[in-house]
């Protein structure tokens, strides 16, 4: 996580629920900077950390392929927000399927043009994204020495081979 994104502290605290949920221990590393992004890789290690999920960040989206080449550098297989990831190389991606999250923006500008002339927000409905896409990178895989499951490839939006 990027501390210096206090969006994502909640997702953090979500993920951490859900993991003792299911007996899971998740552990938390932040990084806001290239190098802190390299020691915690290196951290990752040392901790035997079985699995990394990266969060939605716009630094960390500038820093996909130091991402993607860290996690197979160091075998850790590791979850994206974003199937561009797994495009570049990286193993899984689950989140807001771009074309849903352009439309969300472009209602903000139509809300923002009702609001403009008059109307009052606590009127507009709630918009949150309704589409997600799923990525399995196959050969990525194959690289960790993991099997992915049939029923896994089947529900996947996008498999990369």
């Amino acid at each position: 996580m990027n501390p210096t994104n206090l969006v994502t502290e909640l997702d953090t605290q979500n993920m951490q629920a859900a993991g003792r949920s299911v007996g899971q221990q998740i552990i938390v590393f932040r990084a806001s900077t290239t190098s802190e992004i390299d020691a915690v890789f290196a951290g990752l290690v040392e901790r035997r950390v079985s699995g990394l999920v990266i969060n939605s960040d716009g630094f960390f989206a500038n820093r996909r392929e130091q991402l993607v080449a860290l996690a197979a550098r160091y075998s850790v297989p590791t979850s994206y927000w974003e199937r561009s990831f797994v495009e570049a190389g990286g193993l899984t991606s689950y989140g807001t399927s771009l074309t849903d999250l352009y439309r969300l923006y472009r209602l903000a500008g139509t809300y923002a043009g009702r609001i403009l002339k008059g109307d009052e927000p606590v009127d507009l409905p709630v918009q949150q994204p309704t589409n997600f896409e799923f990525a399995i990178n196959l050969k990525t895989a194959k690289a960790f020495g993991l099997q992915v499951p049939p029923t896994l490839v089947a529900i996947a939006d996008e498999i990369v081979e």
